[in-house]
Parts: structure tokens; sequence; C-alpha cells
């Protein structure tokens, strides 16, 4: 698949590739505006089509006690205001049906977590939406498997899919990425992104929270690009 459409612009992505940056949770709006706008900046300068990547819920947290985001309604406003000052496309991650039609209304892309990618219905009604859906690959699923949830997402009516690439459970508190999964997942005719953020998680790592080795993140995306995906998925934070 060479061409996606996301709000109002096509891109080629054989030419042009994604670049799906932003803080993992909501928390303060001044930093939220501060990212997008550098992550839009560097994304022209360097040739990618930005879309702003932020969570107003993150429900798959280890601890009861984990900071998950402002909610619904506030971090959809704060969403929207980020799409509208700074002039960028906006994707979230939704958790069940009903945050779905609320999300649809401000966000460009709807994407489904990597635990939930399984969840027919979550995924047919994110497709109804008629927007954009991300599907992050589920990390206990081989490449072959995300197929299955590509047809769903277009059995649900979405003519504009993403697959993104995560990592694979590999033991215990520990994800591995196989790079062959991007050639294996290019029969589905979707965008094939690459999460150089999340791939280096250790889930459940630290005890009560996930560790990780962001030290590695700038290798891993060097090596996915390489292999061939049409673009990348950061984590990003002015002061990480």
């Amino acid at each position: 698949m060479s061409s996606i459409t996301i709000g109002d612009r096509i891109i080629d992505t054989e030419r042009t590739p994604l670049l799906i940056a932003g803080p993992c949770a909501l928390e303060d709006m001044d930093d939220a505006l501060l990212i997008a706008a550098r992550c839009r900046d560097e994304a022209q300068r360097h040739g990618f089509a930005y879309v702003f990547k932020s969570s107003y819920l993150k429900d798959n947290r280890s601890s009861v006690e984990s900071y998950t985001g402002p909610g619904l309604e506030r971090g959809l406003e704060m969403l929207e205001r980020v799409g509208r000052e700074v002039g960028v496309p906006l994707l979230t991650d939704v958790h069940c049906r009903e945050e779905i039609g609320p999300v649809a209304g401000v966000c460009d892309v709807i994407q489904i977590p990597a635990f939930l990618v399984r969840q027919t219905r979550l995924v047919v009604a994110a497709a109804e939406t008629g927007r954009a859906v991300n599907l992050k690959k589920g990390q206990f699923l081989s490449p072959e498997e995300m197929g299955l949830a590509v047809a769903k997402a277009r059995a649900g009516g979405a003519s504009e899919v993403i697959v993104t690439e995560r990592g694979t459970m590999f033991g215990y508190h520990n994800l591995v990425v196989d790079f062959t999964g991007f050639e294996r997942m290019r029969p589905f005719g979707a965008p094939v992104v690459f999460d150089a953020t999340h791939s280096l998680q250790l889930p459940g790592g630290l005890g009560d929270r996930s560790g990780g080795r962001p030290g590695l993140a700038r290798l891993l995306a060097r090596a996915a690009a390489a292999a061939g995906c049409d673009g990348l998925f950061v984590e990003t934070h002015p002061r990480p």
C-alpha cells in the first residue's frame, strides 16, 4: 500500500514516512503544545508526515496507583486544542466501545491498544466511525495473525488501516523485535509502522511499573527503517 488518508491529507508512504509521536499520557497542556509543535517542525524538516499521539487514559498500567491521564472529557479537550493551535492530525487510543464516539469527534486516527487488538467488537466499532484505525500488534501475536485484525477493521468499513509493530513477548519482563515481521505483514496492504519506544519496554520489570531501555531506541528505529517500515511511532517528552 502506497498511500493513506489521515484527516484531509493523502500521504504517499513510499515517499513520505509517517511520524506518530507525543507524550504517552496527557499531563500538562503547555508540554503537549510544546511537544506537538517541536515534532511538527522536525517532521517537516526531515520529510515525515506528522501525527500527534497522546492518551487521555492509559488503562493498562501495572499498578492501581499509577498515573493514567486526565480522563476522557478533559483529555479530548486537550487534544482538540493541540490540533487547533498546532495544526496537526491527532491520534489517541480507546479501551471500550463507549469511548469511540467521543474520540471520533475529535481525533483523526483511532488506535486499538496491543492488548485489545483481538477484541472484535472494539475493532469493528472503531472502523465504523470512518476514521483511520491504527492497530497495535499484540505482543502475543505472530505477524500473520495481525492479518485477522486488519480484516476485522475492514469488515467494519475502515478503508484506512495502519499496523504498528511493538515487539513480541520473550519470557517474563522482556520484548524482542522480529524484523522479518515487516515483510510478513506487507501483504495486508496497510502501512506498517514501528514503535521504537514500546518495543524496548520491560513489562512489569520494575515490580509495580514497567521499565525500559530508551538508549536503544535510535538503534531499533534505524534497523526498522532498513527493514522497510513505513513510519515510526515514538513516545516523546521534553524531559524524559
